[in-house]
């Protein structure tokens, strides 16, 4: 078993000898052995896949330990909190936290509401976002700023193989193997043609 103590700050002004303290002092009275620190300073609103606590969160296994002081160290976004506490979960790790007295694989009523309304508010908070976001499209539309994709033809991946393409074109190589070269289908190598005026004969 592995017990991994997390501890992010915002800056590095911020002690977090207290809170190791208060770790330690956790694990010993749980019996979960020797603890490994992870310390990381950023800020929460990273990503946590993009964070020490991503690789932490890869390399545990099934009863290993994570302890935090808070779950807002583990990030900033109620939903991302939610999605590494239900990671845990999958993984049966054992995620503490101890200013909330949560423990991820605790079946307690405590921990039962805890992650209720975890859930609950991470709700709220996506439909706060998709409302805000359908309030400002409907703002910049009354503004008069077009939405939605640009029209006219997209960038494709073969307009940098283009000069290759023709002078295979005109070597008369067959297109399903330029398709292939380039890692596309044949209807994309076709309609990628017809868009540059890019004339093909088939061989008889």
């Amino acid at each position: 078993m592995k017990t991994i103590a997390y501890l992010r700050v915002s800056t590095d002004m911020q002690d977090t000898e207290k809170n190791k303290s208060d770790v330690l002092r956790f694990a010993n009275d749980k019996k979960l052995g020797n603890v490994e620190w992870v310390e990381e300073t950023i800020t929460g609103t990273s990503n946590y896949k993009q964070r020490k606590l991503g690789k932490v969160l890869e390399e545990l296994s099934k009863n290993d330990v994570l302890i935090v002081p808070e779950l807002s160290r583990l990030a900033r976004s109620i939903s991302q909190i939610l999605e590494i506490i239900d990671i845990a979960k999958n993984k049966d790790i054992a995620l503490y936290s101890l200013k909330e007295n949560f423990c991820s694989n605790d079946k307690s009523i405590t921990s039962v509401v805890t992650s209720t309304i975890f859930g609950l508010v991470a709700q709220i908070e996506r439909d706060l976002i998709s409302q805000r976001t359908k309030e400002a499209l409907r703002a910049k539309k009354e503004q008069g700023v077009k939405l939605g994709r640009p029209k006219g033809r997209g960038k494709s991946k073969l307009d940098n193989y283009k000069l290759e393409i023709e002078s295979m074109i005109k070597a008369g190589v067959p297109k399903t193997k330029i398709a292939k070269k380039y890692n596309t289908l044949p209807f994309n190598l076709y309609n990628w043609l017809k868009q540059n005026n890019i004339e093909y004969k088939e061989r008889t």
